[in-house]
C-alpha cells in the first residue's frame, strides 16, 4: 500500500494554498489596523494642540486669539507688553464676568441675555439684508428723477449756510502785475479770461468757474484773510475784494448770493436728492423683502401665530 501523500508532495493543492492567502490577508489587516491607529493618533495629537496664555476658571485664553492683534512692526518688548496687558484687561473681564452672573439679580441676568440675543440677530439679519440689496437694488438716478423729485420737495430744502458764486485767485504778495488782474477779473471778457488762463501757472491758487455754489464756510477755508466776522462785508452779490496776509494777495469777484433759509439750488442739492432717493428705494426694498419672506414661511407651514384664547 502506497503512503497517503501529504501537502507539501502536493504542489497544487487548493486547501493549502487557500490556508496561506488567509494568513497572508490576516497579516496584511493587522498591519494596516496598526499604521491607521497610529496615524489617527498622531492627527488627533496635531489637532487639540493648542498653547494656552492664561486661565480663569474654565476659560482659556489662547496664543492663537491674540496673535492677530501683534503688528509686524512691533519690537519685542513692545510685543511683550502688549500681551501681557492684553492678558491682564482678558483675566480681568472674565472675573468681573464671573463675579457679575454671581451678584447680580436673575431678572437683570436675563434682561442682559435678551439684549444680547437681540444685538447678535440685528448683527446677522442687517448683514444679511445689506447684502441682498446691494445685488438688487438699482443705484442709477437719471437727472429727470433728480429734477422731478426737487420740484415736488423744493420747499423743503432750505438752506442752512449762505452761498456764493465767485471766482478768485490767489497771488505772491510780490506779483507785478496785481492791477492788470483786477482790472481783467473784473470785466471777465473772453479775452480777459484767456490771458488769466494764460499766466494761470503765476497764480498760488485758482477758482475761475463762478457758475456753481460754494458754502461760505469752505471759500473762508481757501481764502485765510476772510472770517466768519468779515465775510458779510465782502462775501456781497456783485462785490469786487482784494485781502491781503503774509502768504499773498487774493482778488475776487462775487456773481450770486443765497442766504440762510433760502432754497436750495437745485445744482447744489442734487447728490443730497440723489442719495434720498437710493435710501427710499433701499426701504422699499426691505419692506417688500419682509412682507416676501414671512408671506414664504406661512405658505411652507414654518411660520404660524397661535390664538390667544384669554
Amino acid at each position: 500500500m502506497s503512503a497517503k501523500p501529504t501537502c507539501e508532495a502536493l504542489s497544487n493543492c487548493y486547501f493549502c494554498e487557500m490556508l496561506s492567502l488567509q494568513k497572508n490577508k490576516v497579516f496584511l489587516f493587522v498591519s494596516i489596523g496598526f499604521l491607521v491607529l497610529s496615524s489617527c493618533d498622531s492627527l488627533f495629537k496635531e489637532k487639540v494642540e493648542k498653547e494656552p496664555l492664561a486661565r480663569v476658571g474654565d476659560s482659556f485664553l489662547y496664543k492663537e486669539d491674540i496673535a492677530s492683534f501683534i503688528r509686524d512692526d512691533m519690537s519685542a518688548q513692545d510685543s511683550a507688553l502688549f500681551v501681557t496687558n492684553y492678558i491682564n484687561n482678558w483675566a480681568s473681564k472674565q472675573l468681573l464676568l464671573s463675579k457679575s452672573r454671581i451678584n447680580l439679580p436673575e431678572e437683570k441676568l436675563n434682561e442682559f441675555d435678551r439684549l444680547v440675543a437681540d444685538y447678535r440677530a440685528d448683527l446677522y439679519t442687517r448683514a444679511y439684508i445689506e447684502a441682498l440689496v446691494l445685488q438688487a437694488q438699482d443705484t442709477a438716478v437719471t437727472r429727470s428723477q433728480l429734477r422731478q423729485y426737487y420740484e415736488k420737495e423744493k420747499e423743503n430744502f432750505k438752506l442752512n449756510e449762505k452761498l456764493v458764486q465767485l471766482r478768485f485767485v490767489g497771488l505772491p504778495v510780490q506779483f507785478l502785475d496785481k492791477d492788470e488782474v483786477s482790472r481783467k477779473m473784473n470785466n471777465w471778457e473772453t479775452t480777459d479770461k484767456d490771458y488769466l488762463d494764460s499766466i494761470a501757472v503765476q497764480f498760488k491758487k485758482i477758482h475761475f468757474n463762478d457758475s456753481i455754489w460754494v458754502g461760505v464756510s469752505r471759500v473762508i477755508e481757501v481764502i485765510p484773510p476772510l472770517t466768519s466776522l468779515n465775510e458779510e462785508k465782502y462775501l456781497k452779490k456783485s462785490q469786487f475784494f482784494e485781502l491781503q496776509d503774509s502768504l499773498g494777495v487774493y482778488l475776487g469777484k462775487v456773481t450770486d448770493v443765497l442766504e440762510i433759509n433760502d432754497t436750495a439750488p437745485f445744482d447744489y442739492i442734487a447728490p443730497d436728492i440723489r442719495q434720498l432717493i437710493l435710501n427710499r428705494r433701499r426701504l422699499n426694498y426691505v419692506r417688500k423683502l419682509e412682507t416676501e419672506i414671512i408671506d414664504e414661511a406661512i405658505k411652507k407651514n414654518e411660520f404660524e401665530v397661535y390664538e390667544n384664547n384669554e
